[in-house]
């Protein structure tokens, strides 16, 4: 593929389409805040005007924003990407939204105009997408998979095909239910250890390789024992959207989700504390 657009240049955005760049890809970019755009344009890549411009004559429109109301508007709002996308160009939507949303959207892009849609969340956080290591679980049609699957290259040291428009964004929720079970634990267990008088910033050293170690465990509960959450690698309020996501298709499927439901309560009173654009490092502070 010799065009592609990034709309979305966040905090996963930014990183993510500056590796395109540094691979040699032609690159047109949109944010809705212009000025995040900069970097990557001294880099070589193009401002667009708006989404529809950014997708006109791309033969792949990567998408990274917050919801599924954001990607409903980026793509088929006015001047959205789906004006401007060419008949058998692709768009590619590594946001995290819901199954069925994603599903109803890919339908709709392909009656209107012709074009192929992935569902593409990813795992990694930050540290993921500047080094080009995350985790991309994948929906969609296995001919357009395979088209991607170079361009991915830049991105991930996992692309995995989990089946139709959906799968990504239903395997995306199981990633983020044990993520988010996870944090809460490891916040519970760095302050009991601070609590006992153990050296809470040894944890992760000391458990690194056996049965409770995980990279929460070494990110996170590194930035809780310190108590520097500064610059946030995640917002919590994101965490508590798929959480609250998950559970939302556990009342569909009558799938019992004890443990998430536990775990969205937590992270919907980390967000009630004022914590909700923080590192979910900030999990400790609810515990005094």
């Amino acid at each position: 593929m010799s065009k592609l657009a990034f709309v979305g240049i966040g905090l996963m955005g930014a990183p993510m389409a500056r590796r395109l760049v540094e691979a040699g890809h032609d690159l047109a970019l949109w944010n809705r805040s212009r000025d995040k755009l900069a970097p990557l344009i001294a880099r070589g890549a193009r401002a667009a005007a708006s989404p529809a411009a950014a997708a006109r004559g791309a033969e792949m429109v990567m998408l990274c924003v917050t919801d599924t109301p954001a990607v409903e508007q980026v793509v088929f709002g006015a001047d959205g990407v789906a004006e401007g996308l060419a008949r058998g160009a692709i768009l590619v939507d590594f946001s995290s939204i819901r199954p069925d949303a994603t599903r109803h959207f890919a339908e709709r892009l392909r009656a209107e105009r012709g074009a192929g849609w992935i569902d593409a969340p990813v795992s990694g956080g930050v540290p993921g997408a500047e080094q080009g290591t995350l985790a991309i679980m994948a929906g969609g049609d296995d001919a357009e998979i395979e088209r991607v699957r170079p361009v991915m290259q830049a991105l991930s040291s996992r692309f995995t095909h989990m089946g139709p428009n959906g799968a990504g964004q239903t395997t995306k929720l199981c990633n983020q239910m044990i993520v988010g079970c996870n944090l809460a634990v490891i916040a519970e267990a760095i302050k009991l250890a601070q609590d006992s008088g153990v050296d809470a910033a040894r944890l992760p050293d000391c458990l690194k390789g056996g049965f409770a170690d995980s990279l929460p465990l070494q990110i996170f509960g590194r930035r809780m024992a310190s108590g520097q959450y500064d610059p946030p690698l995640a917002a919590s309020e994101t965490m508590l959207k798929d959480l609250d996501t998950a559970c939302d298709l556990a009342r569909q499927t009558t799938t019992p989700l004890p443990m998430t439901s536990l775990a969205s309560a937590i992270f919907r009173l980390l967000k009630a504390h004022g914590h909700g654009k923080d590192d979910p490092a900030a999990l400790l502070a609810l515990l005094g």
